[in-house]
Protein backbone atom coordinates (compact mmCIF):
# COMPACT_ATOMS: atom_id res chain seq x y z
CA UNK A 1 0.00 0.00 0.00
CA UNK A 2 2.39 2.46 -0.99
CA UNK A 3 1.42 6.43 -1.68
CA UNK A 4 2.09 6.26 -5.31
CA UNK A 5 -1.14 4.14 -5.78
CA UNK A 6 -3.30 6.82 -3.48
CA UNK A 7 -5.28 8.18 -6.03
CA UNK A 8 -5.44 5.13 -8.46
CA UNK A 9 -6.69 2.14 -6.51
CA UNK A 10 -10.13 2.84 -5.20
CA UNK A 11 -11.14 2.72 -1.33
CA UNK A 12 -7.20 3.25 -1.23
CA UNK A 13 -7.55 5.05 2.15
CA UNK A 14 -10.30 2.39 3.40
CA UNK A 15 -7.74 -0.38 2.64
CA UNK A 16 -4.68 1.25 4.47
CA UNK A 17 -7.45 1.98 7.23
CA UNK A 18 -8.11 -1.89 7.70
CA UNK A 19 -4.54 -2.48 7.19
CA UNK A 20 -3.32 -0.69 9.74
CA UNK A 21 -6.62 -2.07 12.09
CA UNK A 22 -4.97 -5.15 11.49
CA UNK A 23 -0.98 -4.33 12.34
CA UNK A 24 -2.66 -3.34 15.25
CA UNK A 25 -4.42 -6.61 16.19
CA UNK A 26 -1.04 -8.08 15.42
CA UNK A 27 0.77 -6.20 17.75
CA UNK A 28 -1.69 -6.68 20.40
CA UNK A 29 -1.07 -10.97 19.80
CA UNK A 30 2.55 -10.68 19.20
CA UNK A 31 2.39 -11.68 16.05
CA UNK A 32 5.72 -10.83 13.23
CA UNK A 33 4.86 -8.02 11.18
CA UNK A 34 6.81 -8.14 7.84
CA UNK A 35 6.43 -5.32 5.50
CA UNK A 36 8.19 -4.56 1.42
CA UNK A 37 7.88 -1.68 -0.62
CA UNK A 38 7.93 -2.33 -4.34
CA UNK A 39 10.60 0.01 -5.96
CA UNK A 40 10.14 2.51 -2.88
CA UNK A 41 12.23 5.41 -4.79
CA UNK A 42 9.58 5.33 -8.03
CA UNK A 43 6.26 4.15 -6.24
CA UNK A 44 6.78 6.24 -2.52
CA UNK A 45 6.92 4.63 0.87
CA UNK A 46 3.91 2.36 2.86
CA UNK A 47 0.81 4.86 3.28
CA UNK A 48 0.86 6.91 6.31
CA UNK A 49 -1.89 5.12 7.70
CA UNK A 50 -0.12 2.23 8.06
CA UNK A 51 3.51 3.68 8.80
CA UNK A 52 1.75 5.16 12.04
CA UNK A 53 0.85 1.47 13.27
CA UNK A 54 3.98 -0.22 12.79
CA UNK A 55 6.07 -1.06 15.52
CA UNK A 56 9.24 1.19 15.96
CA UNK A 57 12.46 0.32 13.86
CA UNK A 58 10.52 -2.17 12.00
CA UNK A 59 12.71 -2.51 8.80
CA UNK A 60 10.85 -2.20 5.18
CA UNK A 61 12.08 -4.38 2.61
CA UNK A 62 12.55 -3.24 -0.64
CA UNK A 63 11.59 -5.26 -3.52
CA UNK A 64 11.63 -5.37 -7.09
CA UNK A 65 10.42 -8.54 -7.61
CA UNK A 66 6.52 -8.65 -7.71
CA UNK A 67 6.54 -11.56 -5.75
CA UNK A 68 7.77 -10.44 -2.12
CA UNK A 69 9.75 -13.75 -1.60
CA UNK A 70 11.47 -12.80 -4.52
CA UNK A 71 13.63 -10.74 -1.82
CA UNK A 72 15.96 -12.77 -0.17
CA UNK A 73 15.35 -10.29 2.75
CA UNK A 74 11.78 -11.33 3.16
CA UNK A 75 11.88 -15.12 3.13
CA UNK A 76 14.53 -14.58 5.92
CA UNK A 77 12.54 -13.00 8.08
CA UNK A 78 9.69 -15.26 7.38
CA UNK A 79 12.31 -18.37 8.41
CA UNK A 80 12.99 -16.24 11.36
CA UNK A 81 9.37 -16.35 12.76
CA UNK A 82 9.01 -20.19 12.40
CA UNK A 83 5.55 -19.11 11.04
CA UNK A 84 3.57 -21.71 8.87
CA UNK A 85 0.45 -19.42 8.15
CA UNK A 86 0.68 -15.68 6.96
CA UNK A 87 -1.80 -12.86 7.03
CA UNK A 88 -1.74 -11.28 3.65
CA UNK A 89 -2.83 -7.83 2.85
CA UNK A 90 -1.59 -5.74 -0.20
CA UNK A 91 -2.10 -4.52 -3.70
CA UNK A 92 -2.25 -4.56 -6.31
CA UNK A 93 -4.48 -8.07 -5.90
CA UNK A 94 -3.38 -9.50 -9.28
CA UNK A 95 0.77 -8.51 -9.30
CA UNK A 96 2.23 -8.66 -6.14
CA UNK A 97 -0.11 -9.96 -3.99
CA UNK A 98 -0.85 -12.94 -6.67
CA UNK A 99 2.63 -13.80 -7.15
CA UNK A 100 3.54 -13.46 -3.37
CA UNK A 101 0.72 -16.37 -2.52
CA UNK A 102 1.53 -18.25 -5.05
CA UNK A 103 5.04 -18.36 -3.80
CA UNK A 104 3.74 -18.71 0.16
CA UNK A 105 1.62 -21.62 -1.14
CA UNK A 106 4.40 -23.25 -3.03
CA UNK A 107 7.39 -22.71 0.04
CA UNK A 108 4.68 -24.59 2.05
CA UNK A 109 2.90 -21.73 4.37
CA UNK A 110 -0.90 -21.76 4.58
CA UNK A 111 -1.75 -17.95 3.14
CA UNK A 112 -4.91 -16.03 4.46
CA UNK A 113 -6.37 -13.32 2.13
CA UNK A 114 -7.42 -10.68 3.94
CA UNK A 115 -10.12 -9.62 1.69
CA UNK A 116 -10.74 -6.56 3.03
CA UNK A 117 -7.08 -5.46 3.06
CA UNK A 118 -6.13 -6.07 -0.34
CA UNK A 119 -6.83 -4.10 -3.34
CA UNK A 120 -6.11 -3.16 -7.13
CA UNK A 121 -6.73 -0.13 -9.60
CA UNK A 122 -9.61 -2.65 -11.51
CA UNK A 123 -12.16 -4.09 -9.30
CA UNK A 124 -12.48 -6.72 -11.98
CA UNK A 125 -8.58 -7.86 -11.55
CA UNK A 126 -8.80 -7.57 -7.44
CA UNK A 127 -11.65 -10.64 -8.33
CA UNK A 128 -9.94 -12.93 -10.82
CA UNK A 129 -7.20 -12.56 -8.17
CA UNK A 130 -8.80 -13.69 -5.53
CA UNK A 131 -10.16 -16.51 -6.87
CA UNK A 132 -7.03 -17.43 -8.59
CA UNK A 133 -5.34 -17.21 -5.17
CA UNK A 134 -8.23 -19.47 -3.60
CA UNK A 135 -8.22 -22.07 -6.23
CA UNK A 136 -4.77 -22.81 -5.82
CA UNK A 137 -5.02 -23.31 -1.98
CA UNK A 138 -5.25 -19.58 -0.14
CA UNK A 139 -7.94 -19.50 2.51
CA UNK A 140 -10.24 -15.95 1.81
CA UNK A 141 -10.33 -14.40 5.53
CA UNK A 142 -11.07 -10.81 7.20
CA UNK A 143 -9.45 -9.10 9.41
CA UNK A 144 -12.46 -10.06 12.41
CA UNK A 145 -12.36 -13.11 11.30
CA UNK A 146 -8.59 -13.64 11.54
CA UNK A 147 -8.50 -11.98 14.89
CA UNK A 148 -10.53 -14.16 16.66
CA UNK A 149 -9.57 -17.49 15.79
CA UNK A 150 -6.16 -16.32 17.00
CA UNK A 151 -7.48 -15.39 20.38
CA UNK A 152 -10.15 -18.45 20.61
CA UNK A 153 -11.33 -17.35 23.15
CA UNK A 154 -12.93 -14.56 25.12
CA UNK A 155 -10.81 -14.77 27.71
CA UNK A 156 -8.28 -14.37 25.92
CA UNK A 157 -5.99 -11.32 27.63
CA UNK A 158 -5.86 -8.93 24.66
CA UNK A 159 -9.87 -9.76 23.50
CA UNK A 160 -10.94 -6.38 24.99
CA UNK A 161 -8.52 -4.27 23.07
CA UNK A 162 -9.02 -6.58 19.94
CA UNK A 163 -12.61 -5.68 20.09
CA UNK A 164 -12.22 -2.01 20.83
CA UNK A 165 -9.85 -2.41 17.45
CA UNK A 166 -12.56 -4.01 15.77
CA UNK A 167 -15.63 -1.88 16.73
Amino acid sequence: MQEAFRTQIPGFAEIAERIAVMVAGAKLLQLPIVVTEQYPKGLGHTAAEIKATLPSGLEMIEKTAFSSCGAQQFVARLEETGATQVLVCGIEAHICVNQTVHDLLERGFQAHLLAGCIGARHPGNRKIALRKMQTSGALLSSIELALFELMRDAKHEQFKAVQGLIK
